[in-house]
């Protein structure tokens, strides 16, 4: 049986249009002049630091504008799946929202706190010694808490979603190589937003969401040393259909796909003629 609804399905597949369709737009637009000679070709300048004179002089325009094209389709795709999470959540949950703010009253002690968790983490995994669970992390961030220090404060989440049960899901979504900084950096902003919520687990559930993974199938191929070192991988991290099944059921991740198989198949003569051909 299928997770997404014929009128979700057919909303993701409009939304997936117009923003195939308007990037290649934009693409098309831009003239990629040919040199005519190398003196010519480096007699030019760039604000925006493109010139890249051996590229330019072997490859074609319309190959170049293709990858630039493939390269801004790729900076942009994650906004697409936090939409699409979005469209499917509503329909799976009470409520799904995309650039969630939570704003409370907390106390500054707890939100140093966070910091200082991250930076624990941090020092046992470069001397190799156990590192803490993610929920004693949690643990350490609440117990934290005083009345006489408060501020208030806001941290903002990728997508929101409150289940039917009430259980609230709050979801970086990232891409699945984050380097060291960054993985350690979302492990602060997870332990914050539990406590803006002032709640370990189950009750509130925060994670670092990775949309697919790009080693395998399950959650045990994923190789990346960075996030298995410096993340709660096991703990605070969903990846590929883990994520997708939180926002939409056993099947969603596969059906989604299916939709972005069409599209790609739908709109691929129109991108090829407007990047290509210019038409």
């Amino acid at each position: 049986m299928a997770n997404i609804s014929p009128e979700t399905r057919a909303k993701i597949k409009g939304y997936l249009e117009g923003f195939i369709q308007g990037l290649a737009d934009s693409y098309k637009e831009r003239e990629i002049i040919k040199p005519k000679s190398a003196a010519e070709y480096l007699s030019r300048s760039s604000s925006t630091r493109e010139l890249k004179p051996f590229q330019a002089a072997i490859i074609p325009p319309e190959l170049i504008r293709i990858n630039q094209f493939e390269r801004g389709l790729s900076t942009r795709l994650g906004n697409t799946l936090e939409e699409c999470a979005r469209l499917i959540a509503l329909e799976y949950h009470q409520d799904a929202r995309r650039g969630y703010d939570l704003k409370a009253e907390v106390s500054i002690a707890a939100f140093a706190e966070a910091e200082r968790q991250k930076e624990k983490y941090e020092s046992r995994v470069n001397k190799q010694q156990a590192k803490p669970f993610f929920e004693e992390m949690i643990a350490a961030v609440l117990n934290a808490r005083r009345s006489d220090d408060l501020e208030t404060k806001t941290v903002r989440a990728d997508l929101y979603i409150l289940a039917k049960d009430g259980t609230e899901f709050l979801f970086e979504i990232k891409a699945p190589k984050p380097n060291k900084g960054q993985c350690l950096e979302v492990t602060q902003r997870l332990l914050r937003l539990h406590l803006l919520r002032g709640a370990n687990r189950p009750q509130v559930q925060a994670y670092y969401a990775m949309p697919y993974n790009p080693y395998g199938a399950t959650k045990a191929e994923y190789k990346w040393s960075q996030a298995l070192n410096y993340l709660p991988f096991n703990e605070a991290v969903v990846i590929g259909n883990e994520f997708w099944s939180i926002v939409g059921g056993a099947t969603a991740y596969e059906e989604l796909l299916d939709i972005y198989l069409e599209v790609g198949r739908e709109k691929s003569k129109y991108m090829l003629d407007a990047l290509a051909f210019g038409f």
